[in-house]
This record gives C-alpha cells, sequence and structure tokens, in this order.
C-alpha cells in the first residue's frame, strides 16, 4: 500500500466516526435504530474501521525510527491492562457527560463511579492505547497510526464537552460537573460483587487481547 492509499484510509476513519454522530444525521438514524440500535452500529463501524487503519498501516511503506527493545513491550503490557480495566468499569454504565447518552438520566451525581475520575473514560483508555503502542512500533506509518488516534483521543474531550454544554446548557453542564467533582477521588464501591465482576472482566478481556493479537494483528503481543 503507498502512502496515499494509507491516507486514504485515515480520511475514511475520520469520515466514518464524524458524520454519524452530526446532530442531524444521528438524530435520523436513532429515529430508525433507536438509541441501542445506534450504538451497537457505531461501535461495530468504529471497530471496522479501527482494524482496517491497523491493516493499512502494517502495509504502508516501511521506514524505521527507531528499534525495538524488550522493556517497551512490558509497558505496553501494563498500560493495556489500565486500559482494559477503565473500560470493565465504564461499559453499561450512564454517563451524561460522553457520547452516546443511553441511560445518561439514570447516573447518579452522589454515586459517580470513574467519572469523578474522568469524564470520558473511553476516550482516556484510547488515548492510553496509542500512546503506549508507539513505542514498541518504531516506524513512521505507525507513529502516523498511534499518535494520530492519540491526539485525535485527547482532542475529542473539548469536542464532546462543548457538544454536551450545548444539549444540557451550560448551566445544567457545570451544575453537574461542579456536583461531581465534589465528592471523593476514591471511594468504597456501592456493590463490591458488580466491582469484583468488573474487575475479573477487565483482566479476561486482557487475556482475550494477547490470545487473539497474533490473530488478529498478525503480531505476537508476548
Amino acid at each position: 500500500m503507498s502512502w496515499f492509499g494509507f491516507a486514504g484510509v485515515f480520511v475514511l476513519f475520520f469520515l466514518t466516526h464524524s458524520i454519524p454522530v452530526r446532530p442531524v444525521i444521528k438524530a435520523r438514524l436513532v429515529a430508525r435504530l433507536g438509541t441501542r440500535g445506534f450504538g451497537v452500529g457505531y461501535s461495530m463501524l468504529s471497530l471496522c474501521m479501527l482494524s482496517l487503519l491497523i491493516w493499512s498501516a502494517g502495509k504502508a511503506p516501511f521506514v524505521l525510527l527507531w528499534p525495538q527493545m524488550p522493556w517497551q513491550r512490558h509497558v505496553v503490557h501494563l498500560g493495556m491492562l489500565v486500559a482494559c480495566l477503565i473500560l470493565a468499569f465504564t461499559i453499561a454504565r450512564p454517563n451524561p457527560f460522553s457520547f452516546g447518552g443511553a441511560r445518561s438520566q439514570s447516573f447518579a451525581p452522589s454515586h459517580p463511579g470513574i467519572v469523578r475520575l474522568t469524564r470520558h473514560p473511553v476516550l482516556v483508555a484510547l488515548a492510553l492505547w496509542a500512546g503506549v503502542h508507539i513505542l514498541p512500533n518504531g516506524d513512521l506509518a505507525h507513529l502516523l497510526l498511534f499518535g494520530t488516534l492519540g491526539v485525535f483521543a485527547i482532542a475529542g474531550r473539548a469536542l464532546i464537552n462543548r457538544r454536551k454544554r450545548r444539549e444540557m446548557g451550560e448551566e445544567g453542564w457545570r451544575a453537574l460537573n461542579t456536583e461531581v467533582s465534589k465528592k471523593p477521588l476514591l471511594r468504597a464501591p456501592q456493590s463490591w460483587p458488580d466491582s469484583l465482576l468488573r474487575i475479573f472482566a477487565g483482566f479476561a478481556v486482557f487475556i482475550l487481547l494477547l490470545m487473539l493479537h497474533p490473530v488478529v494483528i498478525g503480531v505476537q503481543a508476548l
């Protein structure tokens, strides 16, 4: 694949992530598919485009910038375990600050969970995933891939905040954000069984990713 082809996949990746969430287009899709259907469809599209983008980076011209060292993989493993745990404590929990909005009306500011630590845990997990993968992938194509996705995740926070301020109203958004900020950073969970189950799920996903990495990506993760 040429650099032009790689750039084309990048453009397609960003288009498929930005167009469906435009207010007018999203409203039409939600009306047809429902909130849950839209969320599932958008997630599937995102995963497919991400897989295509990673594949295209591996097919782009190889330009080595730095060699891979054994310690770099250990950093990736630790970072990915943290990212999996963040996602485990995020999925299926209401978060009025983030994208989607499913079940946001059931969000309890008195028990914000991981939202107290970060309003956008999915973006934090994505930025962490991209950041740690830069280390062992010292070629130009993968630096562009993971570097751009990391910046995309960080910049996405401001974009989503702006959209949520518009949807909730500036005063409503600030009031809710202030209320959540006043809660302790660390506190006992509402449900220990649920928390332990999510920790187990995070480790299970991490192990599954290690096993599937050579199958899906074509490179051994260990």
